[in-house]
């Protein structure tokens, strides 16, 4: 017999031999038909997975993220087989389950797909579902595994196989489809009931472009027609708050092929909230005591090798820009940080320095592969609301969670209100990479861990997400689709400072290493944009508003008064314009709305006798009829609130 203890804590005996199954039938039936896979002492597993040494058991079911994530593997499988039916004779590379759904990469050969031949293989994947034929694994010879896709001329299989050592290789099957995959799979294909493949792209095998382009199908399940319903609705509302289709719109930022893809260029309008933005927060900074400071956008590559971003970054940089001297080569910056800590070493230092606070809007660049792309979220030139903190020992804590104070304040007052803190922490399997000593990067993973609890944050720890130097704080937030995003990142880094034999005097008057601390509320302000763009929809708060007002004269002869309205409120502070043109008032009022102003001011006869504007609100609708001076008070007063609701202590 064996032990079997349940996420409750409870204990459970059972034969040995029995499987995750066997335990779920043992406590209810009900349980058991809800069953997807089962997490075993913290790796997860096929349901009929057997014990056979006392264990801890978690059953998976569609209420788990592994519980999703197994059965979108188990559909990628699924496709896979409908495919080969519809297109005989293609090859098929991999499919993994991703965040919402998953993927197969396929070599379609002489066969093109389109959007129509997407029904039919939907329709063949829902008969063959409904075979509910099981997932069965197999653990296979690498020989007999050569042989078999050899036999079906696969490439693409036999390159994996060839990286895979004789003993650890297992197959899948399910109906008349076999797949090589370690797994772990749902126990049959009847579990999946609500099927819908969203879209066709490009994909170079194991994405290098020096190898060929698959044609990758993106899709997603899930066991109840409702859910599928409503999760295609929120794709849509996705695609109505796109950053790209809003940017565009609302006239903030473009691209162009002539400068560059993954470069953006930010129009008058985008370059102004981002300075907005960034005053918001420079603000914010001063009053926590930081010092401004400008870095070139280029380096030597000795101080990115000093650094290790050279050795670690190297592959996603750009070339390397030459000089007449035939010694001397520069790279374009991927981090700010080797840069402060030049500044830092630009003069003596001693304790009664410290902390000292370095902060930058400052450029970076990295050589993302074309396919990664995406709007303003993977670009490759973008701006970190960088800054680095240097401290002894005994003040990182404190420093650590002014930060996180920092961090706060930005997320609340942006109305991000749902987050996690995600204490990311180095693989201990995978030291190589890594720099530094056990002993620093054990202080330096204390510090974050005590610090967040005693700020009460809500956090999850995640293994192998710590930055190469040291580990991290990472803001995981939720926009108003409920979708997660990294923004904020808090970083303790014991590494850089022995790098770059950064020093100052203690008051023992001896040399000492002071700590660092990266941060970067925003992230970037880049991908920050587009995240805030989609969370609001373009609708962003009065105080961040490209036009917080516009005037809309109800015929030519109040353009006047307009006018001189404008000119108040915009010596006042208050940004607007006048809508002039010779078009009615509701079309106008139908257009601001689009443009997202927040108030639309209009003035005809009544208002120009009275001094007053006709005020009506995007979204609320009229507010009445006001003196221009009021409307002034009230948008100010509007203003302040949003701006100190989450004031920074």
């Amino acid at each position: 017999m064996i032990n079997v203890t349940l996420p409750d804590g409870s204990m459970r005996e059972y034969p040995k031999g029995s499987t995750a199954m066997d335990v779920a039938l043992s406590i209810s039936e009900g349980l058991a038909r809800n069953v997807l896979a089962a997490k075993i002492n913290g790796e997860v597993k096929d349901a009929s997975f057997s014990l056979h040494s006392n264990c801890e058991l978690q059953l998976l079911t569609w209420t788990d993220v592994e519980g999703k994530s197994t059965m979108w593997h188990s559909s990628a499988h699924l496709m896979a087989e409908a495919l080969e039916f519809v297109f005989p004779g293609i090859k098929l590379a991999i499919g993994p389950p991703i965040t919402n759904g998953f993927y197969y990469d396929v070599d379609l050969g002489e066969h093109a797909i389109t959007e129509k031949d997407l029904e039919i293989v939907e329709e063949k994947m829902r008969e063959l579902a409904k075979a509910k034929n099981p997932f069965i694994r197999k653990e296979i010879a690498k020989e007999e595994a050569i042989a078999y896709f050899t036999e079906k001329n696969d490439p693409y299989k036999l390159e994996l196989l060839s990286e895979l050592t004789d003993g650890t290789i297992t197959f899948y099957t399910q109906g008349n489809f076999t797949d090589l995959c370690r797994g772990p799979h749902i126990p049959d294909t009847g579990f999946i009931k609500a099927i819908k493949l969203l879209s066709i792209a490009g994909a170079y095998w194991r994405g290098d472009e020096k190898n060929k382009q698959l044609t990758r199908i993106y899709g997603i399940t899930f066991p109840k027609q409702s859910e599928l319903v409503a999760y295609l609705e929120k794709l849509e509302e996705a695609k109505r708050r796109d950053h790209r289709k809003l940017g565009k719109e609302l006239d903030l930022f473009t691209f162009s092929a002539k400068v560059g893809q993954g470069l953006p260029l930010w129009l008058p309008k985008g370059a102004a909230l981002r300075e907005r933005l960034e005053n918001f927060l420079k603000k914010a900074q001063r009053k926590a005591g930081y010092q401004q400071v400008i870095t070139p956008h280029i380096g030597n590559k000795e101080l990115y090798v000093c650094s290790g971003h050279y050795e670690k970054y190297g592959a996603d940089s750009f070339q390397p820009i030459k000089t007449p001297d035939p010694n001397e080569e520069f790279y374009l910056k991927p981090m700010n940080c080797p840069h402060h800590c030049e500044i830092f070493k630009a003069r003596p230092r001693s304790y009664k320095d410290l902390p000292t606070r370095f902060a930058e809007f400052g450029t970076v660049y990295r050589y993302e592969q074309s396919g990664e792309l995406h709007g303003l979220t993977r670009v490759r030139s973008f701006t970190q609301d960088d800054a680095h903190i240097f401290c002894t020992q005994e003040q990182v804590k404190d420093e650590f969670k002014n930060v996180i104070d920092i961090v706060l304040y930005v997320l609340k007052t942006l109305d991000f209100q749902n987050f996690t803190a995600q204490i990311s922490l180095r693989d201990k399997e995978k030291s190589e990479k890594y720099i530094g000593s056990d002993e620093n990067w054990a202080k330096a993973e204390q510090a974050i861990i005590e610090a967040a609890a005693e700020k009460n944050l809500d956090t999850v720890v995640a293994y192998g997400e710590a930055a190469f130097y040291g580990p991290k704080l990472d803001f995981m937030v939720q926009d108003a689709l409920g979708r997660e995003w990294q923004l904020g990142t808090i970083q303790v880094d014991y590494n850089l400072p022995e790098r770059f034999e950064l020093e100052y005097v203690g008051a023992d008057n001896q040399k000492h290493r002071p700590v660092m601390i990266h941060r970067a509320p925003f992230g970037s302000m880049e991908r920050f944009v587009a995240v805030l763009l989609e969370h609001c929809a373009g609708d962003f708060p009065l105080w961040l508003a490209s036009d917080q007002f516009i005037i809309l004269p109800v015929s030519e002869k109040y353009n006047e008064y307009a006018e001189k309205v404008s000119e108040f409120l915009n010596n006042s502070d208050i940004r607007g314009l006048v809508d002039d043109r010779n078009e009615k008032v509701g079309k106008k009022i139908r257009d601001a709305e689009l443009a997202k102003v927040p108030f639309m001011l209009i003035v005809g006869e009544e208002e120009l006798v009275s001094n007053t504007v006709s005020v009506r609100q995007r979204a609320k609708g009229d507010l009445g009829k006001l003196p221009y001076e009021e409307f002034m008070v009230l948008v100010q007063k509007e203003i302040d609130i949003q701006l100190s609701m989450n004031s920074l202590k």
